[in-house]
Protein backbone atom coordinates (compact mmCIF):
# COMPACT_ATOMS: atom_id res chain seq x y z
CA UNK A 1 0.00 0.00 0.00
CA UNK A 2 2.94 2.34 0.59
CA UNK A 3 4.55 1.76 -2.79
CA UNK A 4 1.95 3.67 -4.81
CA UNK A 5 2.47 7.05 -3.06
CA UNK A 6 6.23 6.59 -3.28
CA UNK A 7 6.00 5.81 -6.98
CA UNK A 8 3.78 8.88 -7.49
CA UNK A 9 6.23 11.05 -5.62
CA UNK A 10 9.12 9.68 -7.63
CA UNK A 11 7.26 10.38 -10.87
CA UNK A 12 6.53 13.94 -9.69
CA UNK A 13 10.19 14.53 -8.85
CA UNK A 14 11.23 13.11 -12.23
CA UNK A 15 8.79 15.28 -14.18
CA UNK A 16 9.73 18.36 -12.17
CA UNK A 17 13.43 17.72 -12.74
CA UNK A 18 12.88 17.28 -16.48
CA UNK A 19 10.86 20.49 -16.67
CA UNK A 20 13.55 22.33 -14.75
CA UNK A 21 16.23 20.94 -17.06
CA UNK A 22 14.22 22.08 -20.10
CA UNK A 23 13.72 25.55 -18.59
CA UNK A 24 17.43 25.76 -17.81
CA UNK A 25 18.29 24.68 -21.33
CA UNK A 26 15.88 27.25 -22.74
CA UNK A 27 17.36 29.97 -20.53
CA UNK A 28 20.88 29.01 -21.58
CA UNK A 29 19.86 29.07 -25.23
CA UNK A 30 18.21 32.47 -24.88
CA UNK A 31 21.24 33.83 -23.07
CA UNK A 32 23.51 32.48 -25.81
CA UNK A 33 21.28 34.18 -28.36
CA UNK A 34 21.52 37.45 -26.44
CA UNK A 35 25.31 37.21 -26.48
CA UNK A 36 25.32 36.41 -30.20
CA UNK A 37 23.25 39.57 -30.74
CA UNK A 38 26.05 41.41 -28.93
CA UNK A 39 28.64 39.81 -31.23
CA UNK A 40 26.53 40.89 -34.19
CA UNK A 41 26.06 44.45 -32.87
CA UNK A 42 22.35 44.18 -33.64
CA UNK A 43 21.53 47.06 -31.30
CA UNK A 44 23.84 49.37 -33.26
CA UNK A 45 21.52 49.37 -36.27
CA UNK A 46 18.17 48.38 -34.81
CA UNK A 47 17.98 50.62 -31.73
CA UNK A 48 17.39 54.30 -32.49
CA UNK A 49 18.71 57.02 -30.23
CA UNK A 50 16.26 57.30 -27.31
CA UNK A 51 14.21 54.53 -28.91
CA UNK A 52 13.07 51.20 -27.49
CA UNK A 53 15.57 48.34 -27.81
CA UNK A 54 15.53 46.77 -31.28
CA UNK A 55 12.45 48.74 -32.39
CA UNK A 56 14.24 49.98 -35.52
CA UNK A 57 14.22 53.40 -37.10
CA UNK A 58 17.97 53.99 -37.53
CA UNK A 59 18.64 55.61 -40.92
CA UNK A 60 21.55 54.00 -42.76
CA UNK A 61 23.12 56.23 -45.39
CA UNK A 62 24.46 54.16 -48.28
CA UNK A 63 26.05 55.31 -51.56
CA UNK A 64 22.76 54.34 -53.23
CA UNK A 65 20.34 56.09 -50.88
CA UNK A 66 18.78 55.68 -47.45
CA UNK A 67 17.70 52.44 -45.83
CA UNK A 68 16.06 52.34 -42.41
CA UNK A 69 16.72 49.45 -40.03
CA UNK A 70 13.48 47.56 -39.31
CA UNK A 71 11.77 46.69 -36.05
CA UNK A 72 13.07 43.31 -34.82
CA UNK A 73 11.19 43.15 -31.53
CA UNK A 74 8.67 40.36 -30.95
CA UNK A 75 5.73 42.54 -32.03
CA UNK A 76 3.46 40.42 -34.23
CA UNK A 77 2.46 43.15 -36.69
CA UNK A 78 5.42 45.51 -37.01
CA UNK A 79 8.27 43.33 -35.71
CA UNK A 80 9.36 39.74 -36.24
CA UNK A 81 7.08 38.07 -33.71
CA UNK A 82 5.32 35.98 -36.36
CA UNK A 83 8.52 34.99 -38.18
CA UNK A 84 9.17 31.25 -38.26
CA UNK A 85 12.54 29.70 -37.53
CA UNK A 86 12.88 28.85 -41.23
CA UNK A 87 12.21 32.45 -42.21
CA UNK A 88 14.73 33.73 -39.66
CA UNK A 89 17.35 31.35 -41.03
CA UNK A 90 16.57 32.58 -44.55
CA UNK A 91 17.02 36.21 -43.47
CA UNK A 92 20.50 35.67 -42.04
CA UNK A 93 21.73 32.97 -44.39
CA UNK A 94 20.15 33.98 -47.70
CA UNK A 95 19.04 37.61 -47.41
CA UNK A 96 15.37 36.71 -47.89
CA UNK A 97 12.59 38.06 -45.66
CA UNK A 98 8.83 37.44 -45.41
CA UNK A 99 7.39 35.83 -48.54
CA UNK A 100 10.90 35.55 -49.99
CA UNK A 101 11.34 39.35 -50.12
CA UNK A 102 14.94 40.10 -51.03
CA UNK A 103 16.93 42.16 -48.57
CA UNK A 104 19.63 44.72 -49.21
CA UNK A 105 23.16 43.97 -47.92
CA UNK A 106 23.01 46.85 -45.44
CA UNK A 107 21.60 43.89 -43.52
CA UNK A 108 24.91 42.01 -43.59
CA UNK A 109 23.67 38.58 -44.64
CA UNK A 110 26.82 38.11 -46.79
CA UNK A 111 28.61 37.77 -43.44
CA UNK A 112 25.83 36.19 -41.37
CA UNK A 113 25.59 33.37 -43.88
CA UNK A 114 28.74 31.98 -42.23
CA UNK A 115 26.99 31.50 -38.89
CA UNK A 116 25.87 28.03 -37.85
CA UNK A 117 22.17 27.17 -37.90
CA UNK A 118 22.28 26.61 -34.16
CA UNK A 119 23.72 30.07 -33.49
CA UNK A 120 21.12 31.72 -35.73
CA UNK A 121 18.28 29.87 -34.02
CA UNK A 122 19.67 30.81 -30.60
CA UNK A 123 19.41 34.44 -31.70
CA UNK A 124 15.84 33.75 -32.81
CA UNK A 125 15.07 32.37 -29.35
CA UNK A 126 16.45 35.52 -27.77
CA UNK A 127 14.57 37.95 -30.01
CA UNK A 128 11.36 36.09 -29.19
CA UNK A 129 11.85 37.31 -25.61
CA UNK A 130 12.45 40.97 -26.53
CA UNK A 131 9.50 43.10 -25.42
CA UNK A 132 7.17 43.81 -28.36
CA UNK A 133 7.09 47.41 -29.58
CA UNK A 134 4.63 48.61 -32.19
CA UNK A 135 6.75 50.65 -34.58
CA UNK A 136 6.10 50.25 -38.28
CA UNK A 137 9.20 51.10 -40.27
CA UNK A 138 9.43 51.72 -44.01
CA UNK A 139 12.89 50.27 -44.57
CA UNK A 140 13.32 50.77 -48.31
CA UNK A 141 13.72 54.47 -49.09
CA UNK A 142 15.97 54.04 -52.11
CA UNK A 143 15.20 55.97 -55.30
CA UNK A 144 13.81 54.26 -58.40
CA UNK A 145 14.95 51.87 -59.85
CA UNK A 146 17.14 50.83 -56.87
CA UNK A 147 14.02 50.38 -54.75
CA UNK A 148 13.04 47.36 -56.86
CA UNK A 149 14.11 44.47 -54.68
CA UNK A 150 14.12 41.97 -57.53
CA UNK A 151 17.37 43.57 -58.68
CA UNK A 152 19.03 41.96 -55.67
CA UNK A 153 18.79 38.60 -57.43
CA UNK A 154 21.39 39.82 -59.91
CA UNK A 155 23.44 41.47 -57.18
CA UNK A 156 23.53 38.24 -55.21
CA UNK A 157 24.66 36.33 -58.26
CA UNK A 158 27.66 38.64 -58.59
CA UNK A 159 28.51 39.38 -54.97
CA UNK A 160 27.05 36.80 -52.59
CA UNK A 161 28.36 33.33 -51.79
CA UNK A 162 26.14 31.54 -49.26
CA UNK A 163 27.66 28.96 -46.94
CA UNK A 164 28.79 28.33 -43.37
CA UNK A 165 32.23 29.07 -41.98
CA UNK A 166 34.67 26.21 -42.52
CA UNK A 167 37.40 25.96 -39.85
CA UNK A 168 41.02 25.95 -40.96
CA UNK A 169 42.58 22.73 -39.58
CA UNK A 170 46.04 24.30 -39.83
CA UNK A 171 45.09 26.99 -37.31
CA UNK A 172 44.36 26.92 -33.59
CA UNK A 173 40.92 26.76 -32.02
CA UNK A 174 41.39 30.35 -30.80
CA UNK A 175 42.27 31.56 -34.32
CA UNK A 176 39.27 29.76 -35.80
CA UNK A 177 36.96 31.23 -33.18
CA UNK A 178 38.28 34.69 -34.06
CA UNK A 179 37.84 34.05 -37.78
CA UNK A 180 34.27 32.87 -37.21
CA UNK A 181 33.40 36.02 -35.25
CA UNK A 182 35.15 38.49 -37.59
CA UNK A 183 33.86 36.94 -40.80
CA UNK A 184 30.44 35.98 -39.43
CA UNK A 185 28.45 37.66 -36.65
CA UNK A 186 30.73 40.68 -36.13
CA UNK A 187 30.68 41.31 -39.94
CA UNK A 188 33.84 43.45 -39.73
CA UNK A 189 34.28 43.41 -43.50
CA UNK A 190 30.93 45.16 -43.99
CA UNK A 191 32.62 48.38 -42.88
CA UNK A 192 36.34 47.70 -43.27
CA UNK A 193 36.46 46.07 -46.72
CA UNK A 194 36.42 48.37 -49.78
CA UNK A 195 33.45 48.06 -52.10
CA UNK A 196 32.95 47.68 -55.83
CA UNK A 197 30.82 50.11 -57.85
CA UNK A 198 27.87 47.79 -57.17
CA UNK A 199 28.50 47.78 -53.43
CA UNK A 200 29.96 44.29 -53.19
CA UNK A 201 33.05 43.47 -51.13
CA UNK A 202 36.44 43.60 -52.84
CA UNK A 203 37.53 40.36 -51.22
CA UNK A 204 41.02 40.61 -52.69
CA UNK A 205 41.50 43.67 -50.46
CA UNK A 206 39.61 42.37 -47.43
CA UNK A 207 39.75 44.59 -44.31
CA UNK A 208 41.99 47.21 -45.95
CA UNK A 209 39.57 50.05 -45.18
CA UNK A 210 36.51 51.65 -46.73
CA UNK A 211 34.51 54.88 -46.67
CA UNK A 212 30.98 54.84 -45.30
CA UNK A 213 28.54 57.41 -43.96
CA UNK A 214 31.15 60.18 -44.08
CA UNK A 215 33.85 58.23 -42.20
CA UNK A 216 36.79 56.10 -43.28
CA UNK A 217 36.76 52.70 -41.57
CA UNK A 218 40.51 52.10 -41.35
CA UNK A 219 42.72 49.30 -42.57
CA UNK A 220 42.70 46.52 -39.94
CA UNK A 221 45.16 44.23 -41.68
CA UNK A 222 48.72 43.80 -40.48
CA UNK A 223 50.06 46.48 -42.80
CA UNK A 224 52.84 48.14 -40.80
CA UNK A 225 52.18 51.67 -42.03
CA UNK A 226 48.44 51.89 -42.69
CA UNK A 227 47.05 48.99 -40.66
CA UNK A 228 47.48 47.42 -37.23
CA UNK A 229 50.89 45.91 -37.97
CA UNK A 230 52.49 48.16 -35.38
CA UNK A 231 49.97 47.15 -32.71
CA UNK A 232 50.60 44.26 -30.37
CA UNK A 233 47.90 41.72 -29.62
CA UNK A 234 47.52 43.39 -26.22
CA UNK A 235 47.03 46.79 -27.92
CA UNK A 236 44.24 45.34 -30.02
CA UNK A 237 42.59 43.61 -27.06
CA UNK A 238 42.71 46.85 -25.07
CA UNK A 239 41.17 48.83 -27.92
CA UNK A 240 38.30 46.39 -28.46
CA UNK A 241 37.62 46.13 -24.73
CA UNK A 242 37.87 49.80 -23.78
CA UNK A 243 37.84 51.81 -27.02
CA UNK A 244 41.26 53.26 -26.25
CA UNK A 245 44.93 52.32 -26.33
CA UNK A 246 48.28 54.04 -26.71
CA UNK A 247 47.64 54.59 -30.42
CA UNK A 248 44.11 55.86 -30.78
CA UNK A 249 40.58 56.30 -29.42
CA UNK A 250 37.37 54.93 -30.90
CA UNK A 251 34.93 57.54 -32.17
CA UNK A 252 32.23 57.82 -34.81
CA UNK A 253 30.76 54.50 -35.98
CA UNK A 254 33.51 52.56 -34.21
CA UNK A 255 32.53 54.17 -30.92
CA UNK A 256 29.07 52.69 -31.42
CA UNK A 257 30.54 49.28 -32.24
CA UNK A 258 32.68 49.36 -29.09
CA UNK A 259 29.80 50.58 -26.93
CA UNK A 260 27.19 48.11 -28.19
CA UNK A 261 29.41 45.18 -29.07
CA UNK A 262 33.14 44.70 -28.47
CA UNK A 263 33.23 46.11 -24.93
CA UNK A 264 30.46 43.65 -24.01
CA UNK A 265 32.22 40.59 -25.41
CA UNK A 266 33.89 38.11 -23.12
CA UNK A 267 37.67 38.23 -22.81
CA UNK A 268 38.13 34.92 -24.64
CA UNK A 269 36.33 36.18 -27.74
CA UNK A 270 38.18 39.50 -27.75
CA UNK A 271 41.48 37.61 -27.62
CA UNK A 272 40.26 35.33 -30.41
CA UNK A 273 39.44 38.32 -32.63
CA UNK A 274 42.83 39.87 -31.93
CA UNK A 275 44.58 36.56 -32.62
CA UNK A 276 42.86 36.24 -35.98
CA UNK A 277 43.42 39.85 -37.06
CA UNK A 278 47.10 39.62 -36.22
CA UNK A 279 47.37 36.52 -38.41
CA UNK A 280 44.74 36.91 -41.13
CA UNK A 281 46.88 36.73 -44.24
CA UNK A 282 47.59 40.40 -44.92
CA UNK A 283 51.01 41.52 -43.68
CA UNK A 284 54.07 43.54 -44.56
CA UNK A 285 54.12 47.23 -45.35
CA UNK A 286 52.46 49.11 -48.16
CA UNK A 287 54.65 51.18 -50.42
CA UNK A 288 55.71 54.33 -48.60
CA UNK A 289 55.06 57.42 -50.71
CA UNK A 290 57.57 60.23 -50.90
CA UNK A 291 56.62 62.61 -48.06
CA UNK A 292 55.64 66.15 -48.91
CA UNK A 293 58.74 68.32 -48.55
CA UNK A 294 59.02 70.40 -45.38
CA UNK A 295 59.56 73.53 -47.47
CA UNK A 296 56.27 73.09 -49.29
CA UNK A 297 53.88 76.04 -48.80
CA UNK A 298 51.17 73.82 -47.32
CA UNK A 299 53.67 72.24 -44.92
CA UNK A 300 54.88 75.64 -43.70
CA UNK A 301 51.35 76.92 -43.22
CA UNK A 302 50.30 73.63 -41.63
CA UNK A 303 53.17 73.75 -39.14
CA UNK A 304 52.02 77.17 -37.90
CA UNK A 305 48.38 76.08 -37.64
CA UNK A 306 49.38 72.90 -35.81
CA UNK A 307 51.45 74.86 -33.28
CA UNK A 308 48.58 77.24 -32.65
CA UNK A 309 45.61 74.82 -32.62
CA UNK A 310 46.80 71.24 -32.10
CA UNK A 311 50.07 71.01 -30.19
CA UNK A 312 48.56 71.73 -26.77
CA UNK A 313 46.86 68.32 -26.85
CA UNK A 314 48.78 66.29 -29.40
CA UNK A 315 52.20 67.76 -28.42
CA UNK A 316 54.90 69.18 -30.64
CA UNK A 317 56.20 65.64 -31.05
CA UNK A 318 52.82 64.34 -32.28
CA UNK A 319 52.91 61.71 -29.52
CA UNK A 320 49.62 62.76 -27.93
CA UNK A 321 48.66 61.38 -24.52
CA UNK A 322 47.71 57.70 -24.20
CA UNK A 323 43.96 57.12 -23.66
CA UNK A 324 43.32 60.87 -23.85
CA UNK A 325 44.64 62.48 -27.04
CA UNK A 326 45.40 60.19 -29.99
CA UNK A 327 48.95 59.74 -31.17
CA UNK A 328 49.56 61.30 -34.60
CA UNK A 329 53.20 60.29 -35.10
CA UNK A 330 53.24 56.88 -36.75
CA UNK A 331 49.44 56.68 -36.76
CA UNK A 332 48.02 54.30 -39.35
CA UNK A 333 44.80 56.29 -39.68
CA UNK A 334 46.74 59.52 -40.22
CA UNK A 335 48.70 57.86 -43.05
CA UNK A 336 45.69 56.24 -44.72
CA UNK A 337 45.21 56.93 -48.41
CA UNK A 338 41.74 58.25 -47.63
CA UNK A 339 41.74 61.32 -45.32
CA UNK A 340 37.94 61.39 -44.92
CA UNK A 341 37.95 60.77 -41.16
CA UNK A 342 40.73 63.30 -40.55
CA UNK A 343 38.87 66.02 -42.44
CA UNK A 344 35.66 65.21 -40.63
CA UNK A 345 37.08 65.37 -37.11
CA UNK A 346 38.88 68.65 -37.79
CA UNK A 347 35.72 70.23 -39.21
CA UNK A 348 33.07 68.79 -36.87
CA UNK A 349 35.06 67.42 -33.97
CA UNK A 350 34.22 64.12 -32.32
CA UNK A 351 33.93 62.44 -28.95
CA UNK A 352 35.56 59.18 -27.97
CA UNK A 353 33.51 56.31 -26.61
CA UNK A 354 33.07 55.93 -22.86
CA UNK A 355 33.46 52.43 -21.44
CA UNK A 356 34.05 50.97 -18.00
CA UNK A 357 37.73 50.55 -18.87
CA UNK A 358 38.12 54.05 -20.34
CA UNK A 359 35.31 56.25 -18.99
CA UNK A 360 36.76 59.70 -19.75
CA UNK A 361 35.41 60.04 -23.34
CA UNK A 362 37.64 62.99 -24.32
CA UNK A 363 36.38 65.27 -27.09
CA UNK A 364 37.99 66.82 -30.14
CA UNK A 365 36.57 70.33 -30.73
CA UNK A 366 35.24 71.45 -34.11
CA UNK A 367 37.36 73.86 -36.13
CA UNK A 368 34.99 74.49 -39.05
CA UNK A 369 34.17 77.95 -37.67
CA UNK A 370 37.81 78.88 -37.33
CA UNK A 371 39.73 77.31 -40.21
CA UNK A 372 38.90 77.72 -43.89
CA UNK A 373 39.32 74.90 -46.40
CA UNK A 374 42.91 75.66 -47.37
CA UNK A 375 43.96 75.87 -43.72
CA UNK A 376 42.37 72.52 -42.86
CA UNK A 377 44.06 71.01 -45.91
CA UNK A 378 47.41 72.50 -44.89
CA UNK A 379 47.38 71.30 -41.28
CA UNK A 380 46.34 67.80 -42.33
CA UNK A 381 49.03 67.69 -45.01
CA UNK A 382 51.54 68.69 -42.33
CA UNK A 383 50.32 66.04 -39.86
CA UNK A 384 50.37 63.34 -42.56
CA UNK A 385 53.98 64.15 -43.49
CA UNK A 386 55.71 64.98 -40.22
CA UNK A 387 57.40 62.87 -37.49
CA UNK A 388 58.23 60.16 -40.03
CA UNK A 389 54.71 59.98 -41.45
CA UNK A 390 54.24 59.87 -45.21
CA UNK A 391 50.96 60.32 -47.07
CA UNK A 392 49.52 62.28 -49.94
CA UNK A 393 48.68 65.96 -49.53
CA UNK A 394 45.07 66.84 -48.71
CA UNK A 395 43.57 69.14 -51.35
CA UNK A 396 41.42 72.08 -50.27
CA UNK A 397 38.75 70.89 -52.70
CA UNK A 398 38.34 67.67 -50.68
CA UNK A 399 37.80 69.70 -47.53
CA UNK A 400 35.27 71.93 -49.29
CA UNK A 401 33.37 68.92 -50.58
CA UNK A 402 33.19 67.31 -47.15
CA UNK A 403 32.23 70.57 -45.48
CA UNK A 404 29.29 70.88 -47.87
CA UNK A 405 28.29 67.24 -47.29
CA UNK A 406 28.41 67.63 -43.51
CA UNK A 407 26.28 70.77 -43.73
CA UNK A 408 23.52 68.72 -45.36
CA UNK A 409 23.67 65.83 -42.89
CA UNK A 410 21.11 65.73 -40.07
Amino acid sequence: MMRRPLATAALFVSLTSNAFAQDTQSFDRIERGRYLAVLGDCAGCHTASHGAPFAGGVALQTPFGTLVAPNITSDLETGIGNMTNEEFLAVLHEGRGHDGKRLYPAMPYPAYTKMTDDDVLAMRAYFATVAPVSNRVVSNQLPFPLNIRLAMAGWNGLNFTPGRYQPDPQKSAVWNRGAYIVEGPAHCGTCHTPKTLLGGDKNSAALTGATLQGWFAPDITNDQRKGIGGWSTDDLVEYLKTGANKWTLASGPMAEAVSHSTSRMNDEDILAIATYLKDSGQSGASARPEPVAAGNNAMRAGAAIYKDSCAACHKDSGEGDANLFPRLAGSALVQSDDPTTLVRVVLHGTRAVSTAGAPTAPAMPAFDWRLHDAQVAAVLTYIRNNWGNAAGPVPASAVASQRASLAKSP
